[in-house]
């Protein structure tokens, strides 16, 4: 996730992207969080940019730090980050997936990228591997949407 300073006096929304390529996997992030006290699994996202809509926020996110751009966006929702905040988190789901190469930045220098089933996936997040819970949440709403 992007880790730019919040705005003076406010935070920003941010987006979350549970991004599907043709056969169905997800593309989930891994990286090393020392403070926390190992590796995590999360989604493709970060913060708004300054004139940035919620989903153009996403498709920056995932092709920064995913290397993908998606020809279809469909919104999951939307959510508070805490009671303290007005900031919200959009999630969002993407097809049609075009691979590239990964625009990290200096923080996001060891994050890998890897396709995992949605099984595996929601597997993971019950096993407690996502460190922030907007990606087990994108992931379970994805997830129903696709069974109803």
């Amino acid at each position: 996730m992007s880790t730019a300073p919040p705005d003076r006096g406010r935070t920003r929304d941010a987006s979350v992207v549970v991004a599907r390529d043709a056969q169905g996997l997800v593309a989930l992030l891994s990286a090393h969080f020392p403070d926390h006290g190992g590796d995590y699994l999360f989604l493709p996202g970060g913060r708004k940019e300054p004139g940035e809509t919620d989903e153009e926020c996403a498709a920056r996110e995932l092709r920064e730090e995913a290397g993908i751009i998606a020809s279809t966006w469909r919104p999951l929702g939307s959510y508070a980050f805490t009671l303290a905040s007005p900031a919200r988190i959009h999630l969002y789901e993407a097809r049609g997936l075009t691979i590239g190469p990964q625009e990290l930045t200096a923080t996001e220098h060891d994050f890998k990228l890897t396709w995992w089933s949605m099984e595996e996936a929601l597997d993971a997040a019950a096993g407690g591997r996502f460190l922030l819970p907007a990606g087990p949440l994108a992931l379970l709403l994805a997830e129903r949407d696709t069974q109803d």
